[in-house]
């Protein structure tokens, strides 16, 4: 569901095209490897350039700077296959959306393209923008997991599934960025029970 899935794929890992997307690809792999080696401030079209083997000439000409190549790799990130879990109830649905981003952000290595992502959305515009808008089409895929719950008598009708979905992963993300402490699976569960007996009591209805 979360960045994570997507930020932190296996290079080459995309699915099938022509020049300008295997361009675009290998492109979108060099500026993962180059944050997790440097960070969003150490990132340079030089360092893109020769670690995807596309001419620097062409990676200003297409993507202009390094605002502009974090930016178009968080829109590839966006363009993936992924679906919200689908186990059968409410309670199983959110567990396995937050053991999704334990998965990733509790293990430092696997983190660190994605964190750094997050941490160029606070040095650059365009950037927080396309940050902003990867997140909100995984919220738009995530409202299946409400519309199921309501469907099952899980959830109230009306229910935010945005909201919903932000709750379960802003403990550990909370824990992955602000105190950066460790997470697991215990904690995604138990954001996951804590969130699904809060849905069930309406705490995610519109206000008024």
């Amino acid at each position: 569901m979360q960045l994570s899935e997507s930020a932190s794929h296996t290079p080459g890992t995309v699915r099938p095209g022509g020049r300008t997307a295997r361009t675009r690809a290998a492109v979108r792999d060099a500026v993962l490897t180059g944050l997790a080696e440097h960070g969003y401030p150490g990132l340079t079209v030089e360092y893109v350039a020769e670690h995807s083997g596309v001419h620097k000439t062409t990676v200003y000409r297409r993507w202009g700077s390094v605002e502009g190549l974090v930016a178009d790799a968080l829109q590839l990130a966006g363009e993936d296959s992924w679906t919200p879990p689908d186990t059968g109830s409410l309670d199983g649905d959110l567990r396995t959306l937050a053991r999704e981003v334990t998965e990733t952000f509790g293990d430092a290595p696997a983190a660190a393209a994605p964190t750094a992502f997050v941490a160029a959305a606070f040095q650059s515009r365009r950037a927080a923008e396309a940050l902003h808008d990867f997140y909100a089409e995984r919220f738009a895929r995530c409202e299946s997991v409400v519309t199921r719950a309501v469907e099952r008598g899980e959830a109230p009708v009306g229910t935010d599934a945005a909201a919903v979905v932000r709750a379960v992963s802003a403990p550990l993300f909370f824990r992955v960025l602000i105190t950066r402490e460790p997470i697991g699976t215990p904690l995604a569960d138990q954001s996951a029970a804590a969130v699904a007996a809060a849905v069930r009591a309406g705490a995610y209805l519109p206000a008024g």
